[in-house]
């Protein structure tokens, strides 16, 4: 718990992050409710202008989509510039040190704008505001923080703004355990193309070296008639493509009262909206069921692509890090995928230094990635994260050999996404036109089915689906171009 006596003077501290509550898991239906916006917060950001910077994974940005929305029903308008705006506000992550030590970075090279001018408001929600020790290093050494709100209750954003503003008070609250499912939450989206549409909330697995379980709390799956419902509204609105978002996919609907309504209807169900894209993230290979590939392989709209992040290609690691699924368990459901969906495009998630791991554990993991050859990896040293199991855990593996290891791993990530890419070279692939390349803009961009960027010559215009002739690849994303 926090020392809220050496603070209480600097915030008004209406609830904080606890982990002995965070970890709690209950059979208690959440109250699912519909957002309101009250009278008196409509309008306290008129004529005012916000930013909000996103740190982390898909959920942050969903996150940050609803945030958005919200600031704009209170009258502020978007500024893309954070320096020039009277409410920034930091969408942070908390999944390695390193997006920690980034986020308290730009804490204090925001806080230095309130000394020229004080009128400015500075936020902090996302993740690391549902971290004990980020929430008592705020409150005992930054004094420019206005407020800080977590996860769980983003809904309750606009009374916290009006509580700064007409209480002149430093706002924290920090709910450690939802309580609810707001649905209607207003949203600003980004893109006018493809959306993220949230199945669920939180995650049950606790991996030993993930904060994820403490941050975002209990799984809780969404009703599958509000999941259609949102899905439908995009497609009225010329959306071309969603993508269904999880903490674990394939854990939605374990906890509804129908129990028998699983991923994989509500993936087919989505497909028969005959949206012309679907994509999900992101899947735990230990219950990732083999009839969601049978899904997959009935309908041309769900794109050929999975996400399967494995970690480690070591028994004995995996067991440490508290991942469920063997070896060989993992190499079958692949070759299964690849059996049913020829043309499938299958990346992974890989954690180089786990603690105390052997030169031998490390090597399983490249024989594994040498036996897939994925198209794709995100790979990263171990980072410990207060809190979890994992972190407790003496390492005497050093930070040079960590290094060394994940240089290695990374040669062989780059030889298969090359030799996977080159595959294409001479195909014809359906792509989403998203618009113009980042290194010529003379040339368009979009996303094939398999999720490989493609840069192609010839007129389109975004948001349309075309076909493009591939002409060559690199590592990162292939050329063509169109075919009239």
């Amino acid at each position: 718990m926090l020392n809220k006596i050496m603070v209480r003077d600097k915030f008004d501290i209406k609830s904080v992050p606890d982990y002995k509550e965070s970890v709690k898991r209950s059979k208690v239906s959440l109250i699912i409710k519909n957002f309101k916006l009250d009278k008196k917060y409509q309008g306290i950001g008129k004529g005012l202008t916000f930013c909000v910077r996103t740190y982390g994974c898909q959920s942050n940005f969903k996150d940050t989509e609803h945030i958005n929305g919200i600031l704009s029903k209170l009258g502020y308008k978007y500024e893309p510039e954070i320096l020039k705006a009277d409410l920034i506000i930091l969408n942070t992550c908390a999944i390695r040190e390193n997006a920690e030590k980034k986020v308290f970075g730009e804490i204090g090279f925001l806080s230095k704008l309130k000394k020229t001018n004080p009128n400015i408001l500075f936020g902090i929600c996302g993740c690391m505001s549902q971290e004990e020790h980020v929430i008592e290093k705020i409150m005992n050494t930054n004094n420019n923080i206005n407020f800080i709100i977590g996860v769980h209750n983003i809904d309750e954003l606009p009374e916290v703004i009006y509580d700064v503003i007409k209480n002149k008070k430093k706002v924290i609250k920090v709910l450690s355990r939802s309580k609810s499912i707001v649905e209607s939450i207003p949203s600003v989206i980004n893109s006018k193309i493809k959306s993220f549409v949230n199945i669920m909330q939180g995650c049950d697995n606790f991996c030993t070296y993930c904060i994820v379980p403490y941050v975002r709390g209990q799984m809780h799956s969404r009703n599958k008639d509000d999941i259609l419902k949102e899905v439908n509204n995009l497609i009225k609105q010329g959306y071309k493509e969603v993508t269904l978002l999880g903490q674990n996919v394939n854990s939605y609907g374990i906890d509804l009262q129908n129990k028998s309504y699983r991923f994989w209807d509500l993936l087919e169900d989505v497909a028969k909206t005959n949206i012309p894209r679907v994509r999900f993230v992101t899947s735990n290979p230990w219950n990732f069921d083999l009839k969601i590939v049978d899904v997959m392989k009935k309908y041309s709209n769900i794109m050929p692509y999975i996400h399967l992040p494995v970690q480690s290609g070591d028994e004995q690691i995996l067991k440490r890090m508290n991942r469920k699924i063997a070896i060989k368990e993992y190499i079958k459901k692949i070759n299964y995928i690849r059996k049913n969906i020829p043309n499938v495009a299958i990346s992974t998630d890989i954690i180089v230094g786990f603690p105390n791991e052997s030169d031998k554990a490390f090597n399983n993991t490249l024989k594994l990635y040498k036996k897939v050859k994925f198209d794709n990896a995100y790979t990263f040293i171990y980072s410990p994260r207060s809190g979890t199991p994992a972190a407790r855990i003496q390492d005497k593996i050093s930070l040079e050999i960590k290094q060394k290891r994940l240089k290695k791993l990374n040669e062989l990530v780059k030889k298969y996404s090359k030799e996977n890419n080159e595959k294409y070279i001479g195909k014809t692939l359906k792509v989403l036109v998203e618009g113009y390349s980042k290194t010529n803009n003379k040339n368009f961009t979009g996303y094939s089915p398999n999720w490989k960027v493609v840069n192609f010559l010839g007129k389109s215009k975004i948001g349309n689906i075309v076909n493009v002739k591939i002409t060559s690849a690199s590592r990162f994303s292939l050329n063509g171009e169109l075919v009239i």
